[in-house]
């Protein structure tokens, strides 16, 4: 990032931080560069670009923006957020031990547990919000701390800087999910963390067009290091993709200003209805999360789950049949608004006993509010609870 960028506010870095128009037409979009491989006017001769799973135009405006956007040195993309974890994990070895979020993505969670657990890497599943509980499981073999915050679906809040400051005293590495916040609200970098993981796919594209993920990072030898595996692998996003993250980005700014907004209104009419058992935002005042996401989000989302009285599966299912403006459907982060039962969809490859645990209820509905009219999303809400 230059000197001048530095000044810049979010929403002017959104738009230009990484970007500039095409030196050849003077074109204000970066251009779709669909190839898989670049002329060289001698073996080894080339401007930059050989082989598209390596490098290519357009993904590298998108992960220099990105990088400003965290306040990174590096910036990758990935085919999908599970990739984006996919590639942070290869840093590991067999014998390496990993602590992690309790209630976190159910994808990350299969990942952990189904895939690389069998290569002899060791996975503890720790309340964060206890920080004497995660120095405890703490030891020699330790490399990495994996956090989300807030987390999904339970909404908890984790204080990155006081796990940062652990990690530090032990070289170990302190990866982050962004993906519930965006850099709009939260930038873990800053924070202490090494790496940010975000799933492109939610608010950073916004559109519910893309799959897509990716990891930025404070250190520019780890990056090189994750930019080794980007390659080695392969699980690289096409162009096209990376093209309409570029545009969603453009609009970040404005789009998570109305999906905090509309949040914040949603939590407060969900608490009080006769309905809902428990409301899980960490806007609220009495939430055990609150002062530290106050210190650490510039807002608290549009992100809200909620439980019922009636706590069954069957109770929330009659509430996501009835929906006409949420869309029961898997993911969020888009302008519309989505619904879903995490239970059964995002979470489903927890075992249940593991979802009680972490609060995560068979009744509970976890919404990603949009960017409609707040008060057809209140009417939906209510027509559907009735």
């Amino acid at each position: 990032m230059s000197k001048d960028n530095k000044k810049r506010k979010f929403a002017t870095d959104a738009l230009h931080a990484g970007i500039v128009p095409d030196p050849s037409t003077g074109a204000i979009m970066t251009p779709i560069y669909q190839t898989s491989t670049f002329a060289q006017s001698a073996p080894g001769k080339h401007l930059g670009y050989e082989y598209a799973r390596g490098k290519n135009p357009t993904r590298e405006v998108l992960q220099n923006n990105l990088a400003a956007l965290e306040l990174g040195t590096v910036g990758l993309c990935f085919a999908s957020g599970l990739a984006a974890i996919d590639a942070v994990l290869k840093l590991l070895k067999p014998g390496d031990e990993v602590i992690s979020t309790r209630d976190l993505y159910g994808g990350s969670y299969r990942l952990f547990t189904g895939i690389f657990a069998k290569f002899g890497i060791t996975f503890h599943f720790v309340d964060m919000g206890n920080i004497q509980e995660v120095s405890a499981h703490i030891n020699e073999d330790t490399r990495l701390i994996w956090v989300e915050t807030p987390t999904n679906p339970s909404m908890k809040i984790i204080d990155i800087e006081a796990i940062a400051k652990l990690t530090r005293q032990k070289n170990i590495l302190l990866a982050v999910d962004n993906t519930f916040s965006s850099p709009a609200l939260q930038q873990p970098l800053s924070l202490g963390a090494d790496i940010v993981m975000h799933s492109l796919t939610k608010y950073i594209a916004g559109h519910s067009d893309v799959i897509m993920g990716a990891l930025i990072c404070r250190d520019e030898a780890l990056g090189k290091e994750l930019a080794y595996i980007q390659n080695a692998s392969g699980a690289v996003p096409g162009p096209q993709d990376c093209f309409l993250s570029l545009r969603g980005i453009k609009t970040l700014a404005v789009r998570m200003k109305q999906h905090c907004e509309n949040g914040r209104k949603i939590a407060h009419f969900l608490r009080s209805h006769p309905k809902v058992k428990q409301t899980n935002w960490p806007g609220f005042e009495d939430h055990c999360g609150f002062e530290i996401a106050k210190r650490q989000m510039k807002d608290f989302g549009g992100m809200v789950s909620f439980s019922l009285h009636e706590d069954t599966q069957e109770a929330a299912f009659r509430i996501l049949e009835k929906f006409e403006v949420f869309s029961l459907a898997e993911s969020l982060g888009g302008v519309e608004s989505l619904a879903g039962h995490p239970a059964t969809m995002t979470h489903a490859a927890i075992p249940r006993k593991d979802r009680l645990d972490m609060g995560l209820t068979d009744s509970m509905i976890r919404l990603s509010v949009g960017i409609e009219d707040i008060d057809d999303l209140i009417a939906d809400l209510q027509q559907a609870l009735t």
